[in-house]
């Protein structure tokens, strides 16, 4: 007959340790690679709104290039995610009290709606009444611009997969005013034209 010790009719936990980490690691790397693109999505914007400012400055200046401009964000924010994806906008207004602005109306029937024929100016002079009375393009002297960026790239992670209503693409848009420098007169727009709403 042989005798065992009493210290070995324990449970047996070999292996334990390796059954444990095959139930905790998913969570983990989940919660790590949450961290890291949360982290990423952070740089990258950070990155955009860097690149806007620094070329917001740089349109300002006499000469400016619209597409060195340009450039300059797009580098910014290939440098962080390589195969971002970029478009820009500018909106000029002859103020920066205009800026995002809809054209002036009177509202007859305080609806707050341009409608029913009540008169307004079409100050962009397009022929109709605009929630925006800006002008797309870069503007003339002295004009302010709202100087718009939008981003779209590829998640570094892959996280959306595991998480309800995240995609695998990330869009962030970023905007700044700019006035262009006085390196000529401001361009004399004609009196708004009046006209009526539908």
């Amino acid at each position: 007959m042989i005798r065992v010790a009493p210290h070995h009719l324990g449970p047996d936990q070999c292996g334990a340790a390796a059954v444990e980490f095959a139930l905790v690691a998913p969570v983990l790397l989940m919660i790590v690679f949450g961290i890291f693109d949360v982290g990423h999505n952070m740089y990258t914007s950070s990155m955009l709104q860097g690149g806007i400012q620094q070329a917001a400055r740089k349109a300002t200046i006499e000469g400016a290039d619209e597409a060195t401009i340009d450039a300059l964000v797009t580098q910014a924010v290939q440098s962080v995610s390589p195969y971002a994806t970029l478009e820009f906008s500018r909106t000029a207004y002859t103020n920066f009290s205009d800026v995002a602005r809809p054209e002036d109306f009177t509202d007859m029937d305080s609806d707050g709606t341009c409608n029913n024929g009540e008169a307004y100016e079409d100050t962009n002079g397009n022929g109709s009444w605009d929630v925006d009375r800006g002008i797309e393009g870069q503007g003339s002297a002295r004009d302010a611009v709202l100087y718009r960026v939008t981003t779209t790239y590829r998640r570094l992670f892959p996280v959306a997969q595991f998480i309800p209503g995240q995609t695998e693409d990330i869009t962030l848009e970023t905007q700044t005013v700019l006035r262009n420098q006085p390196f000529t007169m401001q361009a004399v727009n004609a009196a708004p034209m009046l006209g009526n709403c539908a």
